[in-house]
């Protein structure tokens, strides 16, 4: 409703979203206590009688945002990542301020970040809906490519340390020699050591990745596997091990640049949900890094510096995953135009047929990228045909 509400006032779709990824970002800040309790709301509902005095005092409150700072007499971290990098904001009305009002009195604290993509779809004009709409997956769906093939091979490694493990800390208990009871307690740090550190290298792709779904999932369950590892070693007495996965190992390329941004937010979002549900804090300041991994560009068609077509260098990733844009052959042409379509058939001839379904492209790249041993597994969704 705020989406449209501000549609009709004429502000541009793509201020919108930023404006509005802004705004909920600091609604789950306020709710999780990143931003001292209550502040947020307590703005809004002032706002409803003063709009300009809101106005003022949110450019206040995200330009403390952007750098750290004070807010009157609340000390605020600093948030920035790109999100928060200046203090512009979209004048509310009454009406604009009425309708926030009622979503501030929400509990933000708990939002399933894979929904935000289907939530925001209303902020961008309707020929934009579309766009993102084609990347909208359920959770189900995700965990459907997500578990064969980002985790099971690490589930598989990890039966196999857990194994291993168990063996090490029996025989650790059971010698009396000193210096033999070190070694074993140094192999088993450095056994689950290895593998906590093996998680958070394995590099995670999503070509087409819309608003962050599958890369926010696959996060959560790395996580999940982390703070096993972390309660094992607690169990079998090897110290505590911090679950090291983190944003910084999941890519991703998307071509809306409203999508490209909510990518960002749907992972930080997860991320730092993640950490206060299990009881690890906030994130070091900045709280927000720039994900300059989320790339924001064409995955199957660039031009090199002699404006020749070529394929993209996608980021070298472990497993790529994802649902690339699904586009009927008949359809090619009308959406993305002659130019575009002739220059890809010619790029990719003998390999991908002509008027093929857009994803088969997603696909072609994959394999390619697999054969040459760049990849090691995938798994991509398609449609029927």
């Amino acid at each position: 409703r705020l989406a449209e509400h501000l549609h009709k006032r004429g502000e541009e779709p793509a201020r919108i979203a930023h404006f509005l990824i802004r705004l909920l970002f600091s609604l789950f800040a306020e709710d999780i206590e990143l931003l001292p309790k209550g502040l947020f709301s307590r703005l809004v509902d002032q706002g409803r009688r003063q709009p300009l005095a809101f106005t003022q005092q949110l450019r206040q409150l995200f330009g403390a945002m952007a750098r750290g700072g004070f807010f009157g007499e609340h000390a605020i971290m600093h948030f920035n990542g790109g999100l928060f990098d200046s203090d512009n904001v979209l004048e509310l009305d009454r009406d604009g301020l009425e309708i926030l009002h009622g979503v501030a009195m929400l509990d933000w604290s708990n939002i399933e970040p894979s929904i935000l993509g289907t939530l925001f779809e209303r902020s961008l004009d309707p020929a934009k809906r579309a766009q993102l709409g084609a990347h909208y997956t359920s959770k189900d769906d995700i965990l459907l490519i997500v578990e064969p093939v980002v985790m099971a091979p690490l589930r598989r490694r990890w039966a196999a340390v857990q194994a291993k493990a168990r063996d090490l800390a029996q025989r650790r208990d059971e010698t009396q020699h000193q210096g033999t009871r070190t070694l074993r307690i140094n192999e088993l740090n450095s056994l689950l050591g290895s593998f906590a550190d093996e998680i958070a290298k394995w590099r995670v792709l999503d070509p087409a990745c819309g608003s962050g779904n599958f890369l926010y999932v696959a996060l959560k369950l790395l996580l999940d596997l982390g703070k096993e590892v972390n309660q094992f070693a607690a169990e079998v007495k090897a110290g505590q091990l911090f679950p090291q996965a983190n944003p910084a190992q999941l890519f991703g390329i998307e071509i809306n640049e409203y999508a490209h941004e909510l990518a960002q937010a749907t992972v930080w979002i997860g991320y730092i949900q993640w950490l206060h549900e299990n009881g690890y804090g906030v994130p070091s300041e900045p709280i927000l890094k720039p994900l300059d991994n989320i790339r924001h560009m064409d995955a199957i068609l660039a031009y090199d510096a002699q404006g020749e077509p070529v394929e993209p260098a996608w980021p070298d990733a472990d497993v790529v995953i994802g649902n690339p844009p699904f586009l009927g052959g008949n359809r090619i042409r009308q959406e993305l135009g002659d130019d575009y379509v002739d220059t890809l058939f010619e790029l990719y001839a003998g390999r991908v047929p002509a008027f093929s379904d857009l994803v088969c492209y997603w696909f072609e790249r994959t394999r390619s990228l697999i054969e040459s041993n760049i990849v090691k597994r995938a798994g991509l969704l398609a449609t029927q045909g």
